[in-house]
C-alpha cells in the first residue's frame, strides 16, 4: 500500500515540473529537472508545425515546463519559457513587443509610439520578392545607396551633395536631358566655360566668330 502511494505522489509531483534546459539537438532538448535529475530528449512545443511552421530553439539554461501525461517524463512535452535569473525580462514596459537575439539585434515595436525599430549589429538585411512597395510620405536612408539596376525617379529631385555621372557602356551618353536646363552659376564642357570663354578669330561686322577656346 505505502508502495502504491510513493508511486502515485511520484507520478503526480511529475505531471508538471520546472526546469531548465540541459541539451539542444535538432528539435529536441534535455531539461536538467534537479541536481541529479535530467529527463531523456524530448521534443518541445512550437507555435506552428504543419503547413506553416516556426522555429525558434531553447537555448542552454533557460528555465522551461514539463508537461509528462500520467507522469511519465518519457512522453514530457517541453514547454517554453520563464524569465530566469540569468535569462531576465528584456523590457519592462507593457507596451512593447520585443525580441533580443544572442548577438545583441533586437526587433522591436512599440504601440504606444507606433515605432517599429530593428536593430543589426554589423548584420545584413535580405528581401526577396517581385514587387516591393513603401507607402510611407517619406523615407530616410542615412547611409549609402547602390542601385544595381535601372532607377526611375518620377517626381521632382533634389540633388543636394552633387552628381558624378559616367557612361555605363562604350560610346554611349551619362546624361540625356529632355527639357530646358537651368543653371544658377557657370557650365563647364571639357573645361570650357559657358558663361566667360573667349572665341578665336574675331572680327567685326557681320561675320561669326571662331569657336570657343579653352
Amino acid at each position: 500500500m505505502n508502495a502504491d502511494l510513493s508511486d502515485l505522489s511520484r507520478l503526480l509531483q511529475n505531471l508538471i515540473r520546472l526546469g531548465t534546459i540541459a541539451e539542444v539537438e535538432g528539435a529536441k532538448a534535455r531539461v536538467r529537472l534537479g541536481p541529479t535529475l535530467t529527463t531523456e530528449w524530448l521534443k518541445w512545443a512550437t507555435r506552428r508545425a504543419g503547413s506553416t511552421r516556426t522555429w525558434s530553439a531553447p537555448t542552454v539554461g533557460e528555465q522551461v515546463i514539463v508537461f509528462s501525461p500520467g507522469g511519465d517524463l518519457t512522453r514530457g512535452i517541453i514547454v517554453p519559457a520563464l524569465y530566469s535569473q540569468e535569462f531576465d525580462a528584456p523590457e519592462t514596459s507593457d507596451s512593447i513587443h520585443t525580441t533580443h537575439y544572442p548577438d545583441g539585434a533586437v526587433v522591436q515595436y512599440d504601440h504606444a509610439t507606433h515605432a517599429l525599430t530593428a536593430l543589426l549589429p554589423d548584420g545584413t538585411t535580405t528581401i526577396t520578392a517581385d514587387k516591393v512597395t513603401s507607402n510611407a510620405p517619406s523615407t530616410i536612408c542615412t547611409g549609402n545607396l547602390i542601385v544595381m539596376q535601372s532607377a526611375t525617379v518620377s517626381g521632382a529631385t533634389a540633388l543636394n551633395g552633387g552628381v558624378n555621372a559616367k557612361a555605363g557602356a562604350a560610346d554611349s551618353l551619362a546624361i540625356t536631358m529632355q527639357g530646358t536646363i537651368t543653371a544658377s552659376e557657370d557650365v563647364l564642357a571639357s573645361a570650357i566655360s559657358l558663361l566667360k570663354h573667349p572665341h578665336a578669330n574675331v572680327k567685326t561686322g557681320e561675320e561669326q566668330s571662331g569657336g570657343p577656346l579653352p
